[in-house]
């Protein structure tokens, strides 16, 4: 695989007699590729068919020429102020029944037929302008899905499709009311054009509605991108991508995969930190500066499955960013670890965001490679040295790790749809289980839910998935590996309904949940041995073996065969010591690794990364403080 580097650009923002010399400091400075054109829309049609192109053409050429590739993006995540004017129902509407205003991006409901149409015009006519453009290499649909709380419209469009959505599914009206439980709360209806959005009742909506319609928030968002794909491939044999986030989990990033060639997303190290990782007040402090030791790695090696193999990051946090409760400047050596501790989880690229700091606009807060006097700022200066040492460091790849961890959108849904307890989500959940296996120095698979073969894998983990279905469950029970599940493995069926035989229902597993409880922060429950759980727990039944237990006698954690099941919310040291049992038992070898180092095996080369403020030991030697060292394995 060849590694490369890259950089955002936007020509449209700049003057062109600028353009040249821009294109050859990049190409200078190692880069390959240049993002352009996906918020250009009212640049490439500033009125209605009204549309000036010529400044694209004349971009591409320039960046082309000086020996770069060009990733072109669609402009639909911003449409211009005069479609407004045309489709003014078009704009998201929020839970309370307020619509978006223009001013922003994203302002559109992915429900809405006449904006549906106007991207595709959009799109075909940049697709059949530059298909086969020699400069472009790759394409990008749009720009990140769901970021603003932008997936989810609860507007008129919305209320039609997800009618039409809901009698595909359930073919009649009584199919419907039966498995939704509709006879509580005298909730049956006479026919689909009765059922309204589940926003604004009096209280709760029924889970079963909620669920669904998230799920065709979800489908809504893979359907609109499938448009764009299949425009652009009628034109262009170019890869084409989409740029996720970081923990945006309101649609199926593997559905969305599914018709693309290549995954990338925006990795803002200490932007998440603040805004997404979920941390102790202590812990975003002694990171500010690195961001989460294992937030970044979560999500490339969500990403590597997304893109069934293929990934990049599209948009690297170059220096301090602008959208963040606090917003500190990265440690010097920084940039260069997040790139390197991407390509150690197999990233072909590495984009940073972006070739100049805007001095207007919301982004003027936001570094870039360049200051806005075209002085050389960090991130470029070390975007340099990673540039000089790929040419230097061996090609390496991503091999089947040993240890699997299944992450499950719709169970992401179901979660946020009845989270039983103030701040429990199946995201961090899956993420604490991912950090303890991390801090043992494993190198992880995330797996998407229809995965059936786990053939090579010596432990899969499927914690929180609430609805499992039955082929799973035997795929599991029946796997070579080690198979860690719960807590709330299986506890509702597809349409959000307790299942009977109680969860989890395993084969092979004796153990049902009789009972479960929230708890309240304060009141966590100690385990003998060490650690606790803390905002969940289960009260177990069965005759499976005990592995981990509470201070006060009853199961934690009980184990049969291949299969353990654990019942409640592990904190570190709980995941860490149930994780240390089973690597034992498979005989996977654990370090203990603490404050920032962290580890990634590649095939011939073991990566460290040191996210801590100061030097730290490894096995493989010393490591300075927002340092890389390279082992071969």
């Amino acid at each position: 695989m060849k590694r490369t580097l890259g950089t955002c650009y936007y020509p449209e923002h700049w003057p062109e007699e600028i353009w040249e010399a821009d294109a050859r400091r990049m190409k200078d400075t190692g880069l390959t590729w240049v993002r352009i054109g996906e918020f250009a829309w009212s640049r490439l049609e500033p009125a209605q068919d009204d549309l000036k192109f010529d400044w694209l053409d004349r971009a591409i050429e320039t960046l082309g020429q000086a020996g770069l590739k060009v990733v072109l993006g669609t402009p639909t995540a911003t449409p211009p102020r005069w479609m407004i004017d045309k489709h003014p129902d078009m704009l998201a509407v929020d839970a309370n029944g307020t619509p978006r205003k223009f001013g922003s991006r994203r302002h559109y409901c992915f429900s809405h037929e006449g904006y549906k149409a106007e991207s595709d015009r959009i799109v075909k006519l940049i697709a059949e302008r530059y298909g086969k453009n020699p400069y472009v290499g790759a394409w990008q649909t749009d720009n990140e899905y769901g970021c603003h709380d932008t997936t989810i419209s609860y507007s008129d469009a919305a209320r039609t499709a997800f009618r039409l959505w809901l009698e595909k599914r359930y073919a009649t009206i009584e199919a419907l009311n039966r498995s939704w439980g509709n006879v509580f709360w005298s909730m049956d209806y006479n026919s689909f054009n009765e059922i309204d959005l589940p926003n604004l009742t009096v209280t709760e909506p029924n889970p079963s509605h909620a669920l669904a319609f998230r799920q065709f928030s979800s489908d809504q968002v893979a359907a609109f991108n499938i448009r764009q794909v299949d425009i652009i491939r009628a034109h262009s044999d170019a890869p084409v991508s989409h740029n996720y986030m970081g923990r945006i989990t309101d649609f199926d990033h593997f559905n969305v995969g599914d018709d693309l060639d290549i995954a990338t997303w925006d990795s803002y190290p200490l932007g998440f930190l603040e805004d997404r990782v979920g941390a102790s007040a202590e812990h975003q402090k002694t990171y500010a500066r690195q961001g989460d030791p294992d937030f970044q790695a979560f999500h490339h090696d969500l990403y590597r499955s997304v893109g069934k193999g293929r990934w990049w990051v599209m948009e690297q946090q170059p220096g301090p960013v602008n959208w963040a409760p606090f917003n500190p400047a990265p440690l010097p050596g920084m940039m260069r670890l997040w790139a390197w501790e991407a390509y150690a989880h197999g990233a072909e690229a590495v984009c940073y965001f972006r070739w100049r700091q805007a001095p207007f606009a919301q982004e003027q807060m936001h570094a870039g490679m360049l200051r806005p006097d075209n002085a050389d700022a960090p991130a470029l200066i070390e975007a340099r040295q990673v540039a000089d040492e790929l040419h230097e460091a061996p090609e390496v790849s991503a091999p089947q790790a040993p240890v699997a961890l299944i992450f499950d959108y719709d169970a992401d849904f179901a979660w946020a749809t009845q989270p039983h307890g103030a701040g429990l989500t199946y995201f961090q959940l899956v993420f604490d289980a991912y950090k303890a296996l991390r801090k043992l120095g494993l190198s992880i698979d995330i797996l998407r839910p229809e995965t059936r073969d786990f053939s090579g894998y010596k432990i899969v983990a499927a914690p929180g998935m609430i609805y499992m279905p039955n082929d799973l469950k035997n795929a599991l029970a029946e796997a070579e590996a080690e198979v860690v599940l719960g807590p709330r493995t299986a506890a509702r069926n597809a349409d959000m309904v307790i299942p009977v035989p109680l969860p989890p229902d395993m084969p092979g597993l004796d153990v049902t949940v009789s009972r479960v409880e929230s708890l309240r922060p304060d009141m966590p429950l100690p385990l003998k041995g060490g650690g606790t759980f803390s905002g969940y727990r289960e009260e177990l039944a069965g005759s499976a073996e005990t592995l981990l237990e509470l201070e006060g006698g009853q199961a934690a954690a009980v184990s049969t065969g291949n299969l353990t099941y654990v019942g409640g919310w592990c904190d570190e040291i709980a995941w860490m010591r149930l994780f240390s049992q089973i690597n034992n038992k498979v005989g996977l070898s654990t370090l203990d690794l603490q404050d920032g180092v962290r580890c990634r095996d590649t095939n011939g080369l073991r990566i460290w990364t040191n996210y801590g403020a100061t030097p730290a030991e490894t096995p493989a030697g010393r490591i300075e403080a927002a340092g890389v060292l390279f082992e071969k394995i």
